[in-house]
Parts: C-alpha cells; sequence; structure tokens
C-alpha cells in the first residue's frame, strides 16, 4: 500500500504531544509505516530533507523512539509501542504527581502563587534573556535547544559570564555549548528548564513557543531542585 502523505501528517501532528520535533514526529510516524527503513527513505516518505535525515533518526534513538539495526546499511525500526506508551504514562504521572505535591504543599505558604503563561517563541526568548540579565550568581538551563539559545542569547550569556555569574547547561550528549560555561551531559531531554538565583523559574515547551514562567521563590526551588536531580544523575564535562 502507498504511504498516504495526509494519514502521515496527521499522525505527525497528534505525536507532538509526546514532546517530538516537527521533524521528528514526522519520521516516527513515517518509520512505523515502513516497520524498518534506511533514513533516506524516511525522508522521501516523511518529506523532510535528506541532509537532516540521520541526525533526526539518531534524535529518536536517543530519545528511545526507534532502535538502529546491526549491521550495514544502517537501517532503524521502531521501538516497541508498548514501552513508549509505558515510558510515556511514567512521564506523564510523574509530571501529575508533582503538580498535587505542589498543590497541597504551596496554599500553606504566605507568598503569592504567580505562573505567568507567555506564548510565542520569540516572547520566551525575550524573557530567557531577561532572565539572563536579572541572574546574579548562578542560572542553571535543562534543553534540547541548546544551539538556538546559544545563539539568539549569546550576548546576554557573555554579560552574564562577565558579571560573574555561575552559567550551568544540561544538555544532550555532541551538542555546543558557550565557552566558560559549565555542562551536563543528558539523553532524552524534552523541555526547557530555567532556574536562576534560586528566585525565579521556567518551564518552556519543546519548541520554545509556550512556557511558564515565575518569580515566585517556593515555586522556583522546585524547579530547581528537579535540574540538580538530573545534574547529580549526569557526568560533568
Amino acid at each position: 500500500m502507498e504511504a498516504n502523505p495526509e494519514h502521515i501528517m496527521k499522525t505527525a501532528n497528534m505525536l507532538k504531544i509526546l514532546g517530538l520535533s516537527s521533524y521528528e514526529a514526522q519520521a516516527f510516524a513515517s518509520l512505523v509505516y515502513h516497520g524498518v527503513a534506511n533514513a533516506d527513505t524516511i525522508a522521501d516518505t516523511a518529506g523532510i530533507p535528506r541532509t537532516s535525515a540521520y541526525k533526526v533518526m539518531e534524535s529518536l534513538v536517543a530519545r528511545g523512539f526507534a532502535r538502529e539495526t546491526e549491521g550495514r546499511p544502517r537501517m532503524f525500526k521502531p521501538e516497541d509501542m508498548s514501552k513508549i506508551k509505558e515510558d510515556f504514562i511514567n512521564s506523564v504521572n510523574k509530571l501529575f504527581d508533582d503538580l498535587k505535591e505542589l498543590q497541597d504543599v504551596l496554599p500553606s505558604k504566605g507568598d503569592p502563587q504567580l505562573v505567568f503563561t507567555i506564548y510565542g517563541r520569540s516572547k520566551v526568548m525575550s524573557k530567557m534573556a531577561e532572565m539572563f540579565d536579572l541572574t546574579e550568581r548562578e542560572i542553571l538551563i535543562a534543553t534540547p535547544r541548546i544551539r538556538e539559545i546559544r545563539s539568539e542569547l549569546k550576548k546576554n550569556i557573555e554579560n552574564a559570564l562577565k558579571r560573574g555569574v555561575k552559567v550551568v547547561f544540561i544538555t544532550p550528549p555532541n551538542k555546543r555549548v558557550p565557552h566558560n560555561t559549565i555542562v551536563y551531559r543528558k539523553e532524552g531531554l524534552i523541555a526547557t528548564d530555567v532556574a536562576s538565583d534560586d528566585s525565579r523559574a521556567m518551564l518552556a515547551g519543546a519548541d520554545l513557543d509556550a512556557c511558564g514562567y515565575t518569580d515566585n521563590p517556593i515555586l522556583s526551588l522546585h524547579v530547581l531542585q528537579f535540574i540538580n536531580m538530573m545534574m547529580n544523575d549526569e557526568i560533568k564535562m
């Protein structure tokens, strides 16, 4: 049966709820259609550039959505669907457990519990730039989108370093980070989490097009603890 581009795109759009980028979602839907295929075949079916295909497939492997077969040529096949489903359900359950914990604990505190929702990629990046500018001691960023942050916030990062701010990145392997920053490597990052001076925090979506921001110290501490937990599990580079 011929691949139906409309059906693949519809499935890919739904897959974004799992935190996949557009290319990753299109590639994974195409891989499921084929069952096993090389990167060029996936690129042709998914309608993504062949130059990006291997990088996208390697990302899907790193995030547990696909497996690479042994031998040559390099071939890919989907991870077991029940495992993907179980991993996603476990992640969602943990998220709601954390939210329930916040709900139970925070109302007893005296400070206002405010989280601002920001929509639009440019606004999210502007708020992140503001966080770098306001940081006095330490800022920690866990993100798979290090290239965009490194490029678009270069001046803000450099100015923070000049002020003596400790800048820490948690990123996937083989991703470049700004000079004079500390880096930890972690696979499978989806969202972007930022904590600044124990007093400001941001949780942004996979495409940096929406985020929750708070300058409440109690909420910020929760994000900081989550980032520290990731750092403790990984190797400092």
